[in-house]
């Protein structure tokens, strides 16, 4: 079997992130690339997510290029979604957006401060699995 690779639209791309809730975060922060999972919500065409202070506060406070993702798998196919672009923190009334979306911490810490991230670059793809050695001494 042909492994096939399909490339996911933009409104594609989009239903995905709608349809899930935990995603990976890399961000820039001391001159590395850091990455951590967090749960968000998407808003409209951006998405929010919230956090407590830290290093992924930090790291979007002192340079807001970021990259977000989440992926799947099934028996027959995987997907990867990827956004690039800016994060900031919402400040005063703003960050009440949060307030009218499925946006709750999954862990019992305080976690106040909601950033979000602007989309500059939405991508995708969906993947036909061929899984070889699943077949393996089956006969």
């Amino acid at each position: 079997m042909t492994q096939t690779t399909t490339t996911l639209s933009g409104q594609e791309c989009w239903g995905l992130l709608r349809r899930h809730e935990l995603g990976r975060l890399a961000f820039h922060l001391a001159g590395e690339v850091h990455i951590t999972p967090v749960n968000y919500a998407v808003d409209g065409e951006t998405i929010l997510f919230r956090t407590a202070e830290g290093n992924k506060l930090l790291g979007v406070v002192m340079d807001s290029d970021v990259a977000f993702e989440i992926d799947g798998i099934g028996a027959q196919e995987a997907w990867s979604v990827v956004v690039r672009g800016s994060a900031r923190v919402l400040e005063g009334q703003e960050a009440y957006r949060a307030e009218s979306i499925p946006l709750r911490p999954w862990v019992g810490s305080d976690k106040h401060t909601v950033v979000e991230i602007s989309a500059d670059e939405v991508t995708g793809r969906r993947f036909a699995l061929d899984k070889p050695w699943e077949h393996i001494g089956r006969g």
